[in-house]
């Protein structure tokens, strides 16, 4: 598999390669595949289609184990979702394949999609139906983006037609889903789990990257104990921006693999009624004063934002200039406040909204702002959690500021790798 994932430009990552040595073993009693069914959990953007794609094509294209005329399919969450899947990130490469390009078949027609090789095998789409699968036997199915499968009558649908296949196979591939919604996917989990904690090594091999549940979800350290990509497609900056923009929920299920509840995403970082009794003003004017530049997605408006240490050590935060609409106004009034101030620093989120102003904000003397990147916003947004839970910071509220806190980044996380072992590899 290894080898067919390198002829399409898509070489197997560590991860991709373990799981694939693990599927790919052989009962020696036998001299058939070790298990029939593969379960798969891991984060978002960790490279699952890869490992689909080099899977389907080597059941295509390695004869000398499996025989001619294999069939597989693919399925999602909807047959608009696997036709989409399928062409763009499937069809689409093999037809660039300078190894398969011209030799493999790929049919578009709406309704009988398919690639067919050279050796009479054939790889096609399904409906996420309960009619699925009627027709031809079947020698290899997936059931992607499984948390969106409602109950088992697709995994039904399909068994009958791969019953009389010597080598059938089964994946199941799923980031984690919602643990009021994802029912199917649930059962598959908690059962892999038991799979595994049992120490079975035949018919099931089961495979989950998840976070444990007490880890920090903005330290790093936890990012690469679920995150099988990291450091070979994803980067740590590319995830302290998805830990800053996504809400809490949304963060840990796609990127954390945890199970979550729907609206656990509408969970604030922490509690507004605590956020209420830090209200205070200084008697002193805070020293070391940092500035910060924020706008929203629409443009509709544009805050600068003050920063300083009070006397008596504690933080205070508030809202400087909130004018609106539109930016027309912040490069004037950042220079003037800028006067007035003398703040050590003015910085702005390199990915904001107000980042659009930095070429006017150049051209204009006496002004320079400081880009931050996703990793310095998570951190940022960190220490700002820690310092109002702790009591350790002030702010001069407002519905503006209070807004912009409860709108803010949200965060917070399970385990990392559960997997068998069997006889020798294919």
């Amino acid at each position: 598999m290894g080898e067919v994932a390198r002829r399409l430009g898509k070489p197997l990552m560590p991860w991709q390669q373990y799981v694939a040595d693990v599927i790919m073993e052989v009962d020696p009693d036998t001299g058939r595949l070790a298990y029939t069914e593969w379960r798969l959990t891991v984060p978002r953007q960790s490279g699952k289609s890869t490992l689909i794609m080099a899977k389907a094509m080597h059941r295509c294209t390695a004869s000398g184990f499996f025989g001619d005329r294999q069939s597989v399919v693919y399925t999602a969450q909807t047959r608009k979702h696997a036709r989409n899947k399928w062409e763009k990130d499937y069809a689409w490469q093999v037809q660039g394949s300078r190894t398969w390009g011209r030799l493999v078949d790929v049919r578009l027609g709406n309704g009988n999609e398919h690639m067919r090789f050279p050796n009479g095998s054939e790889w096609g789409i399904e409906a996420g139906t309960e009619k699925a699968g009627h027709g031809p036997t079947i020698d290899e199915a997936y059931i992607d983006e499984a948390f969106a499968q409602p109950d088992g009558r697709l995994e039904g649908a399909f068994s009958p037609s791969m019953i009389t296949r010597p080598n059938k196979q089964l994946g199941i591939v799923s980031t984690a889903g919602w643990l009021d919604g994802s029912p199917y996917l649930l059962d598959k989990v908690r059962a892999g789990r038991e799979v595994v904690e049992l120490g079975m090594r035949e018919r099931v091999a089961f495979f989950e990257w998840s976070a444990d549940e007490d880890a920090d979800p903005e330290d790093p350290a936890t990012w690469w104990s679920c995150m099988p990509a990291l450091g070979h497609t994803v980067t740590e900056e590319a995830v302290a921006g998805e830990l800053v923009q996504r809400d809490r929920g949304d963060f840990r299920r796609a990127y954390l693999n945890q199970w979550v509840s729907k609206d656990e995403s509408d969970d604030a970082l922490f509690d507004l009624a605590g956020w209420a009794t830090l209200r205070d003003v200084p008697i002193e004017r805070p020293k070391r004063i940092a500035m910060a530049i924020a706008g929203s997605p629409d443009r509709e408006w544009f805050r600068i934002h003050l920063a300083g240490e009070r006397s008596d050590g504690r933080f205070h935060v508030q809202v400087l200039a909130p004018r609106s609409p539109g930016p027309g106004w912040v490069v004037e009034e950042l220079l003037r406040l800028k006067r007035e101030h003398r703040p050590v620093d003015i910085v702005m989120d390199g990915n904001d909204p107000a980042a659009s102003l930095l070429p006017d904000i150049d051209r204009t003397r006496g002004l320079k702002v400081t880009t931050l990147t996703s990793k310095d916003v998570a951190r940022a947004a960190g220490m700002f959690v820690d310092a109002t839970r702790d009591g350790a910071l002030s702010h001069g509220g407002g519905q503006l500021l209070d807004r912009s806190v409860a709108d803010g980044p949200r965060a917070s996380p399970r385990r990392c790798v559960h997997v068998p072992g069997a006889g020798s590899r294919l």
